[in-house]
């Protein structure tokens, strides 16, 4: 019979701390914090040790008006309290354009970051992160409605104002909100593997980790917030039709606009050139059908408005990072007999 050496002692979870403050989001919390605790390692055991560290004693006042009880303050964290801290993460949130100013929060961000393997940010907790010196000279990303102003307010840092997440070198940065939990399934794949993180996104009922180089655009969305009714009717025309004739005479056309006013409305109202919107609006819809099919990429290439099957591939390599057969893979493994069990209760999730 094979026998452990007597020595031989399970792993001891990987810590993470995540920071909070007045103003942060609830969801920038608790939906990393919930993947992690979630997470079980091969032998069943808590593959992470999930702490949420507060600017301030007490409770941390989230702007949903709901309050989450910190386990401590920063001022009550050692420098041995840090020793071996796996991941560091920092949450965004109305009260980050405040919390930036705190020297206090920003000097315990850049010391505890020293310490962590790595460090991540979710939303706008990247003004934390640079606040605190920590991006400069890198690339990040944030919510999209905030990039502009990140990018003028720390002009050292590339800002990537497109990507779900990035990484570079062991900082981690991610777009607005929910984007934070595809951040903490990347995390997580690259600790632990992805049958776990497949078995994670299923159960938290969230795709397939995205690429992370796919867009925070969307052409529906786009179409919903354009204040004027012309342009609106031409991005939900685009996003409805994307293998139709789309250039700006015909756009133009629609919107019964000379082309130069059009050209110009269109790019005021979207932040795009309608050249740009009618990529990505074919990106969109090329990605959606890579994603709930199985047809050939000719077809999906013809139907998405790319013609063909090259000019796709090339497009997606541009604004994904990756290619149309990558992307479909992402998404197909979902289909697939996972090794992992699951059980009622998200905290006894294993991978065996």
């Amino acid at each position: 019979m094979n026998r452990k050496p007597a020595n031989s002692a399970p792993p001891s979870p990987r810590r993470v701390m995540t920071i909070g403050y007045e103003g942060a989001n609830v969801i920038d919390i608790a939906g990393p914090v919930q993947l992690f605790a979630s997470a079980r390692g091969a032998d069943g055991r808590p593959a992470y040790e999930v702490e949420l560290v507060s600017a301030e004693p007490g409770a941390v006042a989230t702007t949903s008006g709901l309050a989450l009880q910190a386990d401590r303050s920063i001022g009550q964290v050692t420098d041995a309290d840090l020793d071996g801290l796996d991941t560091l993460l920092v949450s965004g949130g109305d009260g980050s354009r405040g919390a930036m100013h705190d020297k206090r929060l920003t000097d315990f961000i850049a010391r505890a970051a020293a310490q962590a393997r790595r460090t991540a940010s979710i939303c706008t907790g990247a003004i934390l992160l640079a606040a605190a010196g920590l991006l400069k000279g890198k690339r990040a990303t944030t919510h999209w409605a905030y990039a502009e102003i990140f990018a003028a307010r720390f002009p050292d840092i590339t800002v990537d104002a497109d990507a779900i997440y990035v990484r570079d070198g062991d900082i981690w940065s991610s777009a607005g909100v929910t984007a934070g939990m595809d951040l903490a399934l990347a995390l997580i794949e690259q600790d632990l593997g992805r049958d776990t993180a497949l078995t994670l996104a299923r159960h938290h009922v969230m795709y397939l980790m995205r690429p992370g180089g796919q867009s925070q655009f969307s052409a529906e969305l786009a179409a919903q917030s354009a204040e004027d009714a012309r342009i609106a009717k031409v991005c939900r025309h685009i996003a409805d039709h994307p293998q139709a004739e789309l250039s700006v005479p015909a756009l133009a056309a629609l919107a019964a606009m000379s082309e130069r006013s059009f050209a110009r409305h269109f790019t005021q109202e979207t932040g795009f050139t309608p050249a740009q919107f009618v990529e990505r609006a074919r990106v969109d819809a090329a990605c959606r059908a890579l994603a709930g099919g199985h047809a050939a990429f000719d077809a999906i290439a013809l139907d998405s408005g790319f013609g063909t099957g090259e000019r796709m591939r090339r497009t997606f390599l541009r604004h994904l990072g990756v290619t149309p057969q990558r992307y479909r893979e992402r998404f197909r493994t979902a289909e697939r007999p996972l090794s992992g069990s699951l059980s009622p209760s998200p905290g006894d999730m294993h991978v065996q």
